[in-house]
């Protein structure tokens, strides 16, 4: 058994304990060691191997686009809401997913919830389903398959799953 299994979450939980106490007191920093070392022992074991990040530059474009994608979809959004509430259709979409590890899945739903207008409700018992809600729904096989090109398939890549 090592005595730092997860060296970075150590490291992050001793500084997190001083800052959020404010003090570098020696008891503190006694508490904070404690901490570092004890929680990960605990937990260790607990942890699930996540695929590791197969395409780095990937996943960069993959952030910058989202980034971008969150800026549109704000002006979308605010014009949205200031226009009249009859122009609203808000709606509920499933969307078919591919992915079968949970953290690309957590990802993509994430970048749904991320972007202004549509928020992840649900995924399916099985996994093969993204629930999501819609600000405004015009089209719902244009949304399906814009999700499933835009954000499922760079995350495909991105993790190899």
């Amino acid at each position: 058994m090592k005595l730092f299994p997860m060296p970075f979450h150590s490291i992050l939980l001793f500084v997190v304990w001083l800052l959020l106490n404010n003090s570098f007191s020696a008891g503190h920093i006694v508490l904070a060691t404690f901490f570092a070392i004890g929680i990960p022992l605990l937990v260790g074991d607990m942890r699930d191997e996540h695929p590791k990040i197969q395409k780095p530059w990937l996943a960069i474009k993959y952030v910058l686009m989202v980034l971008k994608d969150i800026v549109s979809a704000n002006i979308e959004v605010a014009l949205l809401i200031i226009g009249p509430v009859y122009r609203l259709s808000p709606g509920f979409v499933a969307v078919p997913i591919n992915i079968n590890s949970d953290l690309g899945i957590t990802v993509l739903a994430s970048t749904v919830s991320l972007t202004p207008g549509t928020v992840s409700a649900e995924v399916s018992k099985d996994k093969k389903w993204l629930y999501i809600h819609t600000l405004h729904l015009m089209n719902e096989a244009k949304l399906v398959e814009e999700i499933k090109s835009r954000y499922e398939s760079p995350i495909k890549e991105i993790f190899g799953c």
